[in-house]
């Protein structure tokens, strides 16, 4: 007990710490947004002409994009996302630099009734390290 009573920062920092990357992890699981890998994003747009929606800031996606992404930035997509309504019913597979932002995004599609909606696991930075096509 002295142990912990002399050490209650570090060992709070530690468990904070730990929650944070359980978070991480699990955080999207959560919050039903779906996940999919790079290989899986690519069937989908493959096998069900899966729409890709971007959601980085204009230059990030400038310095490369999925081949036909339509870029919408987290920032303005519940202001925009009715340029999205025609794709309701379709697969939809956001992505972002490493699936954060587009974890927030599939949860935001799918409050709005978007309930295919795909995270792109480890983002633009995942389907790079598979060697996937990126234009400029």
């Amino acid at each position: 007990m002295q142990f912990i009573s002399n050490n209650i920062f570090p060992i709070g920092m530690a468990v904070f710490s730990g929650i944070m990357l359980l978070w991480s992890y699990f955080g999207n699981r959560f919050k039903g947004v779906k996940e999919v890998n790079s290989s899986g994003a690519l069937q989908l747009i493959n096998h069900k002409s899966a729409v890709v929606l971007d959601v980085r800031e204009p230059g990030e996606y400038e310095s490369g994009h999925v081949l036909n992404s339509k870029l919408i930035p987290l920032g303005k997509l519940k202001e925009r996302i009715g340029e999205l309504e025609k794709y309701k019913d379709h697969s939809i597979v956001v992505l972002c630099r490493s699936g954060n932002r587009s974890g927030t995004a599939c949860f935001i599609l799918g409050k709005h009734g978007f309930n295919q909606a795909y995270n792109l696991a480890g983002g633009i930075q995942a389907w790079k390290k598979a060697n996937l096509p990126v234009e400029k």
